[in-house]
């Protein structure tokens, strides 16, 4: 296959990840911006609703692990697609709901589980496209991460200009479906490797492992370990820091756009850290990350004001977003690409219990204490941690000779 087209494919398949990702992931984070709204209107709690996030992150999680390997199987695109009519109808049902019960097993369960349809057969069928610039086509896959509170959350608040949540819920989830459905039909896997071909450059032996075999080793146990105390650090913040805007005199559609600019300089942060992964190395690219990620979320503690507010968030937005594709680059270098969906969505997992902790404890500390301080305190302790961990990360084995099909 001429080299110019498989290029040209795979950068497709990357603007298509970012597409995706950004749909699905600002649909489910835009629960944020319905927090408020809904306690008012459904007399719910705040730690009531913060919890169908927290069944989001573990059904994500479960959900990631069983696409990742289905995908792995019978490729991203029956996946995705599947993903994206099981997300539309889960939002659809959690507009429709008449309980807390019911809104948390539907949005938790149903669309938690439909998402994670998404990450981990993307971001493995664009790192099988590249054996070139692989942290940087992984990372502005991702873009559709960050990108998601810039759009879809000021979209889901200006939608509750003109009506109530459940109007607004039930309309995000017609525009689901229509765009992510047709988006789904067109991924397209990457060009199999000759038979007998050598490893691309930087893939070590891990590439004949079998998933089982994977999960066991140590740079699987450091990799979800890090994964892990990542989200847990900075879930909290992500989910809570609209609502602590609030409380502290932000102006709602104000308190919106700081959750916005977090995405937006993370779309940098995407950017600086692939490059920088390729150059210098994922593994000490996502250290680096991972330290400034801590700091910039205790610093929260200390902002008040709507411009403190821009400021720490710039550099919180520009760290989570510039670190979370490194992952996948790290296990694409350890394990190979055969079962990549399936590594990417058992790390996953993991992570998503720490995603999980987040929400639900950041809504039962303000419930507690009437503040949210102890939940950004907590959040610098875990990025500590998550640097600490890292540092454990094996070598990845270079060996230099080419594959036998044509890079992108």
């Amino acid at each position: 296959m001429n080299a110019t087209v498989d290029g040209r494919r795979g950068w497709l398949t990357v603007a298509l990840g970012a597409l995706m990702t950004c749909v699905a992931f600002g649909a489910v984070f835009s629960l944020a911006v319905f927090l408020q709204p809904m306690e008012q209107a459904t007399g719910w709690s705040r730690a009531g609703i913060s919890g169908a996030m927290t069944i989001v992150f573990l059904a994500m999680g479960a959900g990631g692990f069983v696409w990742g390997m289905l995908s792995d199987r019978y490729g991203a695109r029956l996946v995705v697609t599947s993903g994206s009519i099981l997300l539309a109808l889960g939002l659809a049902l959690a507009s429709r709901a008449t309980s807390l019960l019911e809104f948390q097993l539907a949005y938790g369960l149903i669309v938690g589980f439909a998402t994670g349809s998404f990450f981990p057969p993307l971001t493995a069928t664009v790192a099988n496209w590249f054996d070139r610039h692989r942290s940087l086509a992984v990372s502005l896959m991702s873009m559709g991460v960050g990108v998601a509170p810039m759009t879809m959350s000021p979209f889901a608040s200006w939608l509750l200009n003109s009506t109530d949540w459940r109007g607004a819920q039930m309309t995000i989830a017609l525009i689901v479906a229509a765009l992510l459905v047709p988006a789904g039909l067109l991924v397209r896997p990457a060009p199999a490797a000759a038979p007998g071909a050598l490893p691309a450059p930087g893939e070590g032996p891990g590439r004949d492992l079998s998933l089982g075999e994977a999960m066991r080793s140590t740079p699987f146990v450091v990799l979800a370990s890090t994964f892990f105390a990542c989200c847990a650090m900075h879930s909290g913040p992500i989910f809570h820091t609209i609502s602590y805007a609030v409380f502290c005199g932000v102006a709602p559609m104000a308190a919106v756009t700081i959750y916005s600019l977090e995405g937006f300089a993370g779309l940098f942060g995407r950017i600086f850290f692939g490059v920088l992964g390729d150059r210098a190395g994922p593994k000490r690219a996502l250290i680096a990350g991972l330290l400034i990620q801590a700091f910039a979320a205790g610093a929260f503690v200390f902002a008040r004001q709507l411009g403190e507010f821009y400021a720490v968030s710039a550099v919180f937005g520009f760290a989570y977003g510039g670190v979370m594709p490194l992952y996948a680059v790290l296990a694409r270098g350890y394990f190979g690409g055969k079962i990549m969906g399936g590594v990417i969505g058992a790390a996953a997992m993991v992570s998503s219990l720490g995603m999980a902790s987040g929400p639900l404890l950041g809504g039962w500390i303000f419930d507690r204490f009437g503040q949210y301080t102890w939940l950004y305190i907590g959040s610098f302790a875990v990025g500590l941690g998550a640097v600490a961990i890292a540092f454990a990360f094996p070598p990845i084995p270079k060996l230099p000779s080419p594959v036998h099909r044509q890079p992108a």
